[in-house]
């Protein structure tokens, strides 16, 4: 992967044997979609997101160790006195213009594999949502932050999109980051090597704690549940036996992807190796 500015002309990208560029409209459904960004940056109530408070910011998450708020990032923050390379640069690998980290749970480990157009294509979006006044505050973190979430990153190519386990690993992963979310916590954050999709991570909102289920393939997983099933739970947070299942899981973003791109997961979902967990879907 080789690093180029990502407003030039050479940001038209080769992604396995498509030609991808940054869009708008790409921008709108990432964002609103299957990034589901407004998932950690929008205004919460026990229903969901706040009316006409979309991405302005909120208290993400509190414990001893930080105090997480996921700032407003519509044109009214400081991101607007960004360069969009500062603005992707701080989305992928979690460094601010000023050369401060962005701590957790904004998950950069995974949006480091954001291809170079998506990446794009989500500042093209974040650059014309209405402007909103509202300030959440700062995060706090009495834990050491890492000087850095690796090397600079360059070029990167997605999959070639369609309902695979391949493209389906690229949602699930950086733009989704469902294994993120879906993985147990360890000393230095969520075990996505070798607790893939294990369940466990327990999220505290308005909705009252809930604990993210096993979603790999085995028994104490996924392997009880229909493609049919899955798609319902995924999109609509309804279990097969009516139940609705509580938030954080932005079901009404995951609503707004496409078949093909919910098929794409639900594939990946299907080939994690199985692994146990005491957190069911059910």
């Amino acid at each position: 992967m080789k690093y180029t500015p990502l407003l030039s002309s050479a940001l038209a990208l080769i992604a396995v044997g498509a030609t991808a560029e940054p869009s708008l409209e790409r921008g709108t459904y990432l964002v609103e979609g299957p990034a589901a960004c407004g998932n950690c940056h929008s205004p919460m109530g026990p229903e969901g997101p706040v009316p006409d408070m979309h991405l302005s910011g909120r208290l993400v998450e509190e414990t001893p160790d930080f105090t997480a708020i996921a700032p407003n990032i519509t044109p009214a923050s400081r991101v607007a006195e960004w360069s969009d390379e500062e603005l992707a640069r701080a989305i992928r690998e979690g460094v601010r213009p000023d050369g401060s980290i962005i701590g957790p749970p904004m998950p950069i480990t995974l949006y480091r594999g954001l291809s170079d157009d998506d990446v794009m294509s989500m500042v093209l979006y974040l650059r014309q949502v209405p402007p909103v006044e509202n300030d959440p505050g700062e995060s706090r973190y009495d834990i050491s932050l890492p000087p850095s979430y690796g090397p600079p990153v360059e070029n990167v190519s997605a999959p070639e999109r369609g309902p695979t386990a391949e493209y389906g690993a690229y949602l699930a992963g950086p733009v989704a980051h469902c294994i993120e979310c879906h993985s147990p916590m360890g000393p230095q954050g969520p075990m996505t090597d070798s607790h893939t999709g294990a369940g466990g991570f327990e999220f505290h909102g308005p909705w009252g704690t809930v604990i993210a289920p096993n979603i790999t393939s085995g028994e104490d997983g996924i392997a009880e549940y229909s493609d049919d099933e899955l798609r319902a739970m995924i999109t609509q947070g309804v279990r097969p036996d009516g139940e609705a299942m509580s938030p954080p899981m932005p079901f009404g973003s995951y609503a707004k992807m496409t078949e093909e791109d919910v098929s794409a997961i639900i594939a990946y979902l299907r080939q994690l190796p199985a692994l146990p967990d005491g957190a069911g879907m059910e």
